[in-house]
């Protein structure tokens, strides 16, 4: 077999098979690359999501930080001169400081997701190719060439779920805080 590796003729097993072989070396080298390519593009993707996840909590803060300048505003006038017929003000900023938080969180979701999506599958290609170069230790000197070959994997369709509901959670907090906001400039001026 040695020397069917070193003329480059195939093993008596894939003699007339038809079957396309490359070294055991040439396929382990194959392999490690593969390997070494979806390893840093996972790292890359988990650095892109950490950034996102950054960015997003930066978004939360400064939300944060408008609504409480919002209603101590509101809290803080006097009593004579804001009232219950002026509500609309505080209101309509309320809602555009929500629908511009909205969008923005919206955006930032969608790239985190995609980040989080591409990671996965990358790992999963990652453990395929791994998987395969701890089986080529224990071949034979040729291997055939559909064992050196590791497809583009992608994740069950169930793991499309995780993002929708990270979608409900982000929404339903939206959803709160507008209550919340628009229930305390009610309390604060009309009662």
């Amino acid at each position: 077999m040695r020397e069917a590796a070193a003329t480059g003729d195939a093993p008596p097993s894939y003699i007339g098979t038809g079957v396309d072989v490359v070294s055991r070396d040439a396929a382990a080298q194959a392999l490690g690359a593969v390997v070494q390519l979806h390893f840093d593009k996972t790292v890359e993707k988990k650095r892109a999501a950490d950034a996102q996840k950054q960015e997003l909590w930066r978004l939360y803060l400064a939300f944060l930080l408008v609504l409480s300048v919002l209603l101590s505003g509101v809290a803080t006038s006097p009593p004579g001169r804001l009232q219950c017929r002026h509500l609309w003000a505080p209101a309509g900023l309320l809602s555009l400081a929500h629908l511009a938080f909205y969008a923005a969180v919206a955006h930032h979701l969608r790239c985190l997701n995609g980040f989080r999506y591409q990671r996965r599958c990358h790992k999963l290609t990652l453990a395929l190719a791994a998987d395969r170069l701890r089986m080529l230790k224990s071949a034979g000197e040729v291997v055939a060439a559909a064992d050196v070959e590791v497809p583009y994997q992608e994740p069950h369709q169930g793991y499309l779920g995780k993002f929708r509901r990270s979608w409900a959670v982000h929404f339903a907090f939206l959803i709160a805080t507008f209550a919340f906001s628009v229930a305390a400039a009610v309390a604060i001026l009309c009662f």
